[in-house]
């Protein structure tokens, strides 16, 4: 049962679309929208009625920060429950791809964050285990992952009192792509001396200690992989895979067989056409890979072949996160105006990429079935859905069996004042409105066009004294999630961004929101966007927004007729029920990623190695001890790293040093 723990009770419009939304639900409404204003709690509505559903839910997010928000949000509201959190483990991604035009062909580079990979897997482990489960995820839902038959499947299960032969223990560990290390503390590791088996499930805080006597399990206990203490003891245990892909010895010798034939087939294919180039290439490239899969069971690009592991036909759809689910789970898509056309392309933009590279011989077709689902396809793989937006788009209203709305906000806010202001001189107004802002310990942000002149724009403030940073694509997940915490803790005055401030960035210290260079019009300058980003003001009572333009565009009046609107309604409520509007005060959010960095302790971490077994304090003194050393032998950076790793241990084991 979900349990949702919360100092406020519904208000406003929300009682309603609560009751709305759930009887939808009971109802079997297969499509449902909520069309909730800027900080009317759409998100509060969304926990009250999961907590009154109680089944599986997927929230998907059309962008990985606001996803971050979100799992804070629901991670508040569902404490005794499981809240997980999805999204791509790449900080970098560079895909493989070939450009005809220029002969070039781009291999495959990427930068992985084993944080996120840590989460993913936590995740499926949950959704396969559990029911009172939430899953906040960006689009990387819809891409291919493991089949959750075999990742529920190929696991270890153990029991005290029953007896495993060691042998059979250490090759299910192998095919579970488990590590045998004898010093490393990290995820997806085991050690085993003499009668003690200790293994490290990569989505777990802790470690799994089993003691034997022969064959026979004496105990299983959890404990922390630092100091060694006992945090649980268990009757049984599943330890679940290291890896999201898995298989079986017998289905890499049956993907090897159909990967040969299509390779024959395509050899064919290449020389009855005349294209030896591409015949040759085609060859070397998949024996290799065979050979590789042959010898270590795994191959550079091995997903591009995944259709043969899992057994599908040319066009099935992939395994996906969706699969893991419970048929009856229930589907959020908050941004919804984003969210839809973005799951709309994403199946496209693969296709192409693909195409080109099994065309001129660099992949198999197989790779064209390692790929995002097509709309279609993930409509097929849900259930019920609920789209969430301030803006709808068009799919959204035509498909929906009920639109229930949601304007009134709890703290009694209005849609800010919207003032339009020329663009000659639109830097030099911002600044001086920035510093009325930044006097009353408020917080401003700017959208401009490019990235370029995101951080023209925020290298100009901090020249002027005006604490700013910059947000756009190229900053990675923490990283932007790091920028709008300083904004929020007041490190920085203001953001300045391009499209990534829209969607909603819940910031209630803003009260300043600029638009430069408004009137320019496109999908920056859309009625959507300019209400979206109207609406980053509306958390704060002195919410204001400027949009810098030389003409009033269609989009410009639409957006502005729509705020007046809202903000009419919300005034004649407010005079209606006596309510005075008061600002949206909302703690800060820890680092949702501090609990999976505290659990991986690496070698690496302690600068140096230690014994098992040893104390904090003991580890204390040994990192003493070598920054005096380091610091004597002048070796200033050395020192610095060991100074540092005594500052953390220092707060994280709450030592008090003399």
């Amino acid at each position: 049962m979900f349990k949702l723990l919360s100092e406020y009770d519904p208000q406003g419009d929300q009682p309603k679309a609560i009751d709305d939304l759930v009887q939808g639900i009971e109802k079997s409404y297969r499509f449902q929208t909520l069309l909730g204003v800027t900080g009317s709690g759409k998100t509060f509505t969304m926990a009250n009625v999961i907590a009154k559903i109680n089944r599986p839910t997927l929230v998907l997010s059309p962008n990985k920060i606001l996803a971050v928000q979100l799992y804070n949000e629901f991670k508040e509201f569902f404490p005794e429950n499981k809240v997980e959190f999805f999204v791509s483990y790449y900080d970098y991604y560079q895909p493989e791809a070939y450009i005809p035009s220029r002969d070039i062909y781009i291999e495959k580079n990427a930068d992985i964050n084993d944080v996120l990979v840590k989460m993913r897997l936590s995740t499926l482990k949950s959704v396969l285990t559990r029911r009172d489960v939430i899953v906040v995820s960006s689009v990387s839902a819809i891409y291919a992952s493991g089949n959750p038959d075999d990742f529920s499947n190929i696991n270890l299960y153990l029991r005290v009192g029953e007896s495993y032969p060691r042998r059979n223990i250490l090759l299910k560990l192998g095919k579970m792509q488990y590590t045998r290390q004898e010093k490393d503390f990290i995820g997806g590791t085991f050690r085993w001396k003499g009668e003690f088996l200790e293994i490290f499930p990569p989505y777990e805080d802790f470690g799994i200690r089993i003691t034997f006597f022969d064959d026979e399990v004496e105990r299983i206990e959890a404990f922390d992989v630092f100091n060694r203490t006992i945090i649980e003891e268990f009757d049984k245990i599943v330890i679940y895979p290291a890896k999201e892909f898995v298989t079986s010895d017998e289905k890499i010798l049956s993907a090897i067989s159909e990967i040969e034939k299509e390779l024959i087939k395509q050899i064919d294919y290449f020389k009855r056409e005349g294209k030896l180039l591409e015949a040759q290439r085609i060859e070397q490239r998949t024996r290799q890979d065979i050979e590789f899969l042959q010898t270590l069971g795994y191959c550079k690009g091995i997903e591009n072949y995944s259709r043969f592991f899992d057994g599908r036909q040319p066009g099935d759809s992939p395994w996906t996160l969706l699969d893991y689910f419970d048929d009856d789970f229930v589907t959020f898509i908050d941004e919804s105006h984003i969210a839809v056309p973005q799951l709309r392309a994403m199946f496209r933009g693969d296709y192409a990429r693909k195409k080109n590279l099994v065309d001129y011989g660099f992949r198999l077709p197989a790779a064209l079935d390692n790929r995002p689902l097509r709309f279609d396809e993930f409509l097929d793989k849900t259930n019920q859905i609920i789209f969430v937006s301030a803006t709808p788009g068009p799919f959204e209203m035509e498909i929906s069996e009920q639109v229930v709305e949601q304007i009134i906000r709890p703290t009694g806010l209005i849609d800010p004042e919207v003032v339009v202001k020329p663009t000659e001189g639109q830097v030099d107004d911002f600044i001086s409105e920035v510093n009325n802002v930044v006097e009353k310990g408020e917080r401003a942000l700017a959208v401009v066009l490019t990235k370029k002149d995101a951080e023209i724009l925020s290298d100009h403030l901090n020249l002027l004294g005006i604490k700013s940073l910059y947000l756009h694509s190229e900053l990675d997940t923490i990283e932007r999630a790091e920028v709008v915490k300083k904004l929020r803790n007041g490190e920085i005055d203001v953001v300045v961004g391009v499209n990534l401030l829209r969607e909603g960035l819940d910031l209630p210290e803003v009260s300043l929101v600029a638009v430069m260079d408004a009137d320019r019009e496109g999908f920056l300058r859309s009625e959507t966007t300019l209400i979206q980003t109207i609406g980053r003001a509306a958390r704060n009572i002195n919410g204001k927004v400027l949009l810098y333009a030389d003409r009033i565009t269609e989009a410009m009046k639409t957006a502005i007729s729509e705020t007046n609107r809202r903000r009419k309604i919300q005034m004649k409520y407010n005079q209606d029920n006596n309510i005075t509007p008061k600002s949206i005060i909302k703690k800060l959010p820890e680092d949702i990623f501090a609990p999976f960095k505290e659990s991986e302790i690496k070698e690496d971490d302690f600068i140096f190695a230690v014994e098992e077994n040893i104390s904090p304090q003991d580890y204390l003194a040994l990192l003493e001890e070598k920054m005096y050393e380091a610091a004597s032998e002048l070796r200033y950076e050395d020192a610095a790293r060991y100074r540092d790793e005594i500052k953390r241990i220092t707060r994280k084991y709450n030592i008090q040093q003399s």
